[in-house]
Parts: structure tokens; sequence; C-alpha cells
């Protein structure tokens, strides 16, 4: 039952505190991580693709082996100590992993700036938790763009994490988190990182599978409890699922704008080139600013229905 309290715990510390940009982030030391392993790597596979995409293996495989290595010494150096230093870690780890309260108080960041009519802000903050193109955004692109993110992310950055903390605790859940870091610094599909970055981004679609599904229907499950439209949110999710480049960010995505009866997805511009993409959910009311609000409603209520199953589910694993 440990892990189930240190991930309980931290679940509920996340959703008060968030992330306060004084305290340092793990990320942050992932994201050096694989700078300084992509610096090294670079020189040493260069010349031909395959080089590239060899060294974008080792890459990957580097910063998971360091980074899971790391919480795992950690933890077991405090247990050494004393466990209940060991308990206290892990708390603090799984509290770090989630990033419940930080998808909403940024997309909530944009939503005021709609809010007071200024576009220009909308956009900037924006640009902060999108990778797409903002300078020529509407509003109403704007808004589609963070319903799209909150959606996307309430499976990468907060039930996916859950499902592997659950499952093998902080230290596999940081694993979980070098591989989706790595897909967001490497994972494009531009000259950069073509070869480069391929490995890492297929990886992170193999890692997202099975929590972008239950993400969706726990999207579903929580329309019906929130009184949005779940019969509509199982439609779409049946009918647009896989309307999106990605084999998994189309699940929740379809299952939210089903929800809302709104229409997401299409074109949009990266790095300034156009990328034709597929709508997803009917057009059936104007996207408003107060979708926002309720996609986080349905991010914060599906977290809770997935953490409620998953302890029932580990509850019965070990003692029935």
């Amino acid at each position: 039952m440990e892990i189930i309290v240190c991930a309980s715990i931290g679940f509920a510390i996340d959703l008060i505190l968030g992330d306060p940009h004084f305290i340092p982030h793990p990320v942050q030391f992932i994201g050096r991580l694989i700078t300084g392993f992509e610096k090294l790597l670079r020189k040493i596979f260069k010349g031909s693709n395959r080089k590239e995409f060899v060294g974008g293996i080792f890459l990957t495989f580097m910063v998971m082996i360091c980074t899971f290595l790391v919480a795992f010494g950690l933890l077991k150096g405090a247990d050494l100590i004393d466990h209940r230093l060991k308990i206290a870690l892990e708390i603090v780890f799984c509290y770090q992993i989630f990033a419940t309260k930080s998808l909403r108080k940024e997309s909530m960041r944009v939503y005021k700036e709609i809010e007071k009519e200024d576009l220009e802000g909308a956009r900037k903050y924006l640009s902060w938790i999108v990778g797409r193109d903002t300078a020529e955004l509407s509003f109403v692109q704007i808004t589609k763009a963070v319903i799209e993110t909150v959606a996307e992310n309430a499976s990468d950055g907060v039930i996916a994490p859950m499902m592997f903390m659950l499952i093998g605790g902080a230290p596999l859940a940081f694993l979980y988190k070098a591989v989706n870091t790595l897909d967001s610094m490497v994972g494009y599909k531009n000259d950069k990182y073509l070869y480069f970055g391929r490995f890492s981004a297929k990886l992170d679609d193999v890692f997202n599978y099975i929590p972008a599904r239950i993400t969706a229907f726990a999207f579903i499950l929580a329309s019906f409890i929130l009184g949005y439209d779940g019969k509509g949110a199982y439609r779409i999710y049946n009918r647009d699922r896989r309307n999106h480049a990605s084999p998994n960010s189309g699940h929740p995505e379809s299952a939210c704008a089903g929800a809302l009866g709104i229409q997401l997805a299409g074109d949009a511009y990266y790095f300034g080139k156009l990328y034709k993409k597929q709508t997803i959910g009917d057009n059936t009311k104007p996207v408003s600013k107060e979708d926002i609000i309720r996609t986080n409603n349905l991010m914060y209520t599906a977290s809770i229905l997935v953490l409620f199953v998953a302890i029932a589910l580990r509850f019965i694993w070990e003692y029935i």
C-alpha cells in the first residue's frame, strides 16, 4: 500500500501547490541531461542519417537509465537512513511528477488574456505551452489550441505518469517522464531531429499507447458526471480518434471535442511550415473561452477517477 499512499498524497499536493517556479523541477535536470548527452553523441554519431538514428537510440537509453537510477538511488539511500525519510522523499517525487495544477494554471493564463481581449497577450502565453506558431492565430484558434493541449497533456502529464507510478513507484514514473521529455525536446520531424529524434518519438508513442486510451474513456465517464455530452464524447471518440498524426493524441482530444460539442484540430503552422490536419469533432456550437474551463474540469475529474480505479486495482492485485 506504500506506493498508493505516496502517489495519492503526491497527487493531492500537486492539486494544491502545482509547480512553484522557485522550486527546481526534475524535468529541468532531465532536460539538461538530454542537452549534454546530445552534444556528446552528435560528435560521435555524425556523417549519415543511419549514424544519427543510432545516436538517437543511445541518447534515449542513456537518459532513461540515468533518470531511473538517480531516482532509485536517492530513494534507496534515504531508506538506508530511515524508512520514513524514504516515504517522505517518494511523496515529494510523486508530487513533482504530476502536472495537473500547472496545466490548469498555464491554460487559465491564456484564458484571462482572451477575457481581456488582449490578442497579443493570448498569443504570447499560448506560445509557452504549444509547439505550433502562434503569431497569426485568432482568439478562436487560440482557444482551440489551449483545449487540445490540456486534453493531450491530461494523458502525458497526469494519467500516464500516475499509471507508471502505481506500477513501479517514483523511479518508473521518472523513467516515463524521461521518455516524454525526450520526445518534447528531440522528437521533431525537422531537418535537425528527423533521424536523431525518431527513436525517442516512437518510444514515446509506445509508452503512451495505453494511457491515452484510458484517458479518453475517463473523459467520457467524466463528461457524464459533469453533465457534459457523454454520449457525444463516446460517439466522436469512436469516429475521430484516428484523425490525428499522432497514434495517441487523437484519443483524448476526440473524447474532449465530443463532450464539449465543438470541433478541434485542423491545419496548423509549425516553424513556418503549414501542416494539413483533419478536424476532430462536430462544429455544433461555436468554441468559446469557457470551453477552456470545461476542459480543465474534464481533466481534473478524469484524473481523480483514474486514481481511484488504479488504487482499487492495485489493492485487488495485492490483497485478493
